[in-house]
């Protein structure tokens, strides 16, 4: 595909910021569902021959309703809207429903697929009008900078699109980086669950290393003063051993064999004693705290992707307060995932920009959001109950949110 309409810098007010258990930005249902809604209006038009396929997020600008009551955690923002009703007695407040919202401003980039010929302008016009008129995320939408179709067929395309959503950033589905990962964990450990690996890559870790200043100083001093090559080795395998995770029982051998053979007098007693707490820390020995790296490289976030079914199909007369009378009822969860915000200046060639597209896919007890075009399921379905499921075998029906 290389035809695609650009929706440039759309300004939302008020979207839902909470996606599932996470938040700080729209899940991408909300985006999907945007230029899904506009294509089922675009069938009823002149227009009918022009089929949009796919949607990419490129967020230039967030700002989440947020404050901060204390060190370490943060609050949304609430208001009464409208104080009162006419329903309430005004000598009642109202109660404040909870709920997180943001402003934020992103450009869409949604394949087009179909001879548009001499009726661009028309189109173009037609989406100015229409776009307005919907929601996005849930939210308002005050401005759209920009409207046109683009071609992007070749490095000249590529560049000039590059230039107008720059600075911006894309989000990518990494949920393939999940799969590996949980797969490393499961060699190591049957019994770990997949949760454990997703929350590696969400949550900001630390752990505790035992103070080593007098070492490191130790170590680069007899490199320094004694230019033998093991006293050099020791530095570079001392520093190797820094630049990981510490671990009581994987300190290098070759550094305990220098240390026992260290004479203890009063010029390196403090050293040993030190060199003695980090290979035995207890809970006196003074520690510094280290962030642990994610276990994939990039601008990781925690995603929600879509949903997957948790009950069987009800008919909409056995269940009370639907949204019409007829559709058929199923009960889901949300499904999260791992994406990544990547810079609008690192996309490569068309096919980059063809590969950021988002679509829907459909298989059973799964609603899901995917950057693989359903043309190819095939290379969709083979994973898809590896990273979101622990039991691929419930017989559940589609989900349909």
């Amino acid at each position: 595909m290389n035809q695609y309409i650009l929706l440039n810098r759309i300004k939302v007010q008020n979207a839902n910021a909470i996606a599932g258990f996470t938040w700080g930005f729209p899940a991408i249902t909300h985006f999907l569902g945007f230029s899904h809604n506009l294509s089922r209006k675009l069938h009823r038009t002149e227009f009918d021959g022009i089929s949009l396929a796919g949607c990419t997020v490129i967020a230039h600008h967030h700002k989440v309703h947020t404050y901060k009551p204390s060190f370490n955690s943060y609050g949304f923002t609430q208001s009464r809207n409208p104080p009162y009703l006419s329903s309430h007695d005004k000598a009642v407040t109202p109660p404040v429903i909870e709920e997180g919202k943001m402003n934020f401003t992103v450009s869409l980039l949604i394949g087009c697929e179909g001879n548009i010929g001499n009726r661009q302008d028309g189109l173009i016009k037609w989406l100015k009008k229409n776009c307005l008129l919907q929601r996005l995320a849930g939210g308002t939408i005050l401005e759209i900078s920009n409207i046109e179709i683009c071609i992007v067929d070749d490095d000249s395309a590529l560049r000039a699109i590059k230039r107008k959503l720059l600075p911006g950033f894309i989000l990518m589905d990494r949920s393939n980086y999940l799969a590996d990962y949980f797969n490393q964990l499961q060699q190591q450990n049957t019994d770990v669950e997949l949760l454990s690996a997703w929350l590696d890559f969400v949550a900001l870790k630390q752990k505790a290393r035992p103070k080593s200043d007098i070492i490191t100083n130790h170590l680069i001093n007899i490199s320094k003063t004694d230019t033998t090559e093991n006293h050099s080795e020791l530095l570079v395998i001392w520093n190797e051993h820094l630049a990981i995770p510490y671990h009581e029982d994987k300190v290098p051998v070759i550094l305990e064999q220098y240390f026992q053979h260290l004479e203890n007098n009063n010029g390196t007693k403090k050293l040993l004693e030190q060199w003695q707490d980090y290979c035995t820390p207890t809970e006196n020995t003074e520690a510094d705290w280290e962030y642990i790296n994610k276990p994939e490289s990039g601008y990781l976030v925690p995603i929600m992707v879509g949903y997957k079914a948790i009950s069987g199909l009800y008919q909409n007369n056995q269940v009370n307060n639907t949204r019409d009378n007829e559709t058929p009822i199923c009960f889901v969860e949300s499904a999260h995932s791992i994406g990544e915000w990547l810079s609008v200046h690192r996309l490569k060639n068309a096919k980059a920009i063809s590969d950021s597209l988002w679509h829907y896919h459909y298989e059973e007890n799964w609603y899901l959001c995917k950057q693989t075009p359903q043309e190819n399921p095939q290379d969709t379905n083979a994973n898809a109950e590896e990273i979101f499921t622990e039991n691929p075998n419930d017989d559940f029906y589609q989900s349909t949110p």
